[in-house]
């Protein structure tokens, strides 16, 4: 038994699902940006308030009477920022309470200090001209990096999940407003996957968006142009095979009034030629059955052993049948594909055919026909399995095994040829008959 094909997702979900991945990246990827430049912002600002406090220092520093050069530390109000007055010869002049007792030698702006293991605090560090009373001096006013670090953490913490809070909220507005525009084209995927354009009673559900308004009706119109190529083939092979059913019998009549009274010489021609002709009687008969049903099917509780009695089998074919057999399926279809398995094995020498059924625990059945013919080399097996998996049956296999695939798919089945011994089996599986 063949497995279901797995359902697949709904397009508003595919797509749902693509825009939830985009917006996510791109919420990311904005995150980032913002994270980024308020790293730069920030330590522009903190930059600028060294710059602003230095320029203030200095003027404070300008009109204070003479300070002594040591400052105690415990009057230290801040251990991020700090300041130092150094002389023009490199020494410490003043300082602020905590800051390092040894004098920065930096160059004039912005710089960064590492300890050098005397003081515990890597500094950023803005220096700037300051005449003292021992001549030009330069002022130093710092603040601690890791106090840097920490601000630009929480404002771009901040920031970037500010940005992602709001991108989050946009997504998922995004994400409710495409299924809700998907929504009808979901609806009309799932019309579209059970509407038949040969069943005129079925029709496709009114659309109120203008473009899924166009797709129906080109819908529409492509399904009854088919049906109606299709019923046109229909007719002209119903009215062909009732056309060449009657001259047949006639053959057939004519056929065996000349064997009886033919020599014995010409007895075997004419054998061989009512057989061929007898063939081509089941093989109409069949056709006949199949168009006139056009795979619509009827179901009813069949006796398999009584179905088959009215069959017309092949002359010198046995059929070994058990006692009792009974399937749910349309009795014309399923008599049209198996005169075809008849006569495919009768015109493969098997004089003899085994008839099994098996009941399946979901409902429907198994036929198995199994013969005494020549039947084909395994690597042929093979293939004709695929063909019949792939229903690509042109070039591959014959009107039965076609034939008999198609009424089986008709009924919810397929059609599989098991591996054998000798000669050849055909296994048909039913599907379970609707409630």
């Amino acid at each position: 038994m063949s497995a279901a094909p797995p359902r697949r997702p709904s397009i508003a979900g595919r797509l749902a699902r693509q825009l939830l991945l985009i917006s996510v990246f791109w919420a990311l990827l904005a995150g980032l940006c913002v994270w980024l430049v308020v790293q730069e912002e920030v330590d522009e600002l903190l930059d600028e308030t060294l710059q602003a406090s230095s320029q203030v220092l200095g003027q404070l520093l300008r009109q204070q009477a003479p300070m002594p050069a040591e400052v105690a530390d415990g009057d230290d109000l801040s251990t991020h920022f700090a300041w130092q007055l150094v002389g023009p010869d490199g020494t410490l002049l003043h300082r602020s309470p905590l800051a390092p007792v040894k004098a920065w030698k930096l160059p004039p702006g912005f710089s960064d200090w590492a300890d050098d293991g005397t003081d515990g605090d890597d500094w950023r560090v803005h220096v700037r001209p300051l005449p003292t009373a021992a001549g030009p001096g330069w002022l130093m006013v710092a603040q601690t990096s890791a106090e840097r670090k920490e601000v630009r953490t929480r404002v771009g913490l901040a920031s970037a999940f500010s940005a992602l809070l709001v991108g989050g909220l946009c997504m998922v507005w995004l994400n409710r407003r495409a299924r809700q525009e998907l929504e009808p084209l979901d609806q009309l995927t799932v019309a579209l996957a059970q509407y038949d354009p040969l069943d005129s009673r079925q029709l496709l559900p009114e659309q109120q968006r203008r473009e899924l308004v166009e797709i129906r009706a080109a819908v529409l119109d492509l399904g009854q142009r088919l049906a109606q190529r299709v019923a046109n083939e229909r007719a002209f092979s119903a009215h062909a095979a009732h056309a060449l059913r009657t001259p047949l019998a006639g053959m057939d009549a004519q056929l065996a009034m000349a064997l009886r009274e033919a020599p014995p010489e010409a007895r075997g021609r004419l054998q061989r030629t009512r057989e061929a002709a007898d063939r081509l009687r089941r093989v109409v008969t069949a056709l006949l059955t199949l168009f006139r049903t056009g795979m619509s099917l009827r179901w009813q509780r069949l006796d398999l052993i009584e179905l088959l009695s009215m069959l017309p089998l092949p002359d010198g074919l046995a059929l070994d049948m058990p006692e009792e057999a009974w399937v749910d399926a349309d009795p014309d279809l399923l008599a049209a594909a198996l005169i075809n398995l008849l006569d495919n094995a009768w015109r493969h020498r098997a004089t003899r055919l085994v008839l099994r059924c098996h009941a399946l625990p979901g409902g429907g059945a198994v036929l198995e026909i199994a013969d005494n013919g020549e039947g084909v080399p395994d690597w042929q097996r093979v293939d004709l399995n695929d063909a019949l998996e792939r229903q690509q049956y042109e070039g591959r296999m014959g009107l039965g095994l076609m034939m008999a695939d198609l009424v089986a798919r008709a009924h919810g089945g397929d059609l599989r040829l098991p591996a054998a011994t000798e000669g050849f089996v055909v296994a048909m599986r039913l599907g379970p008959a609707p409630d």
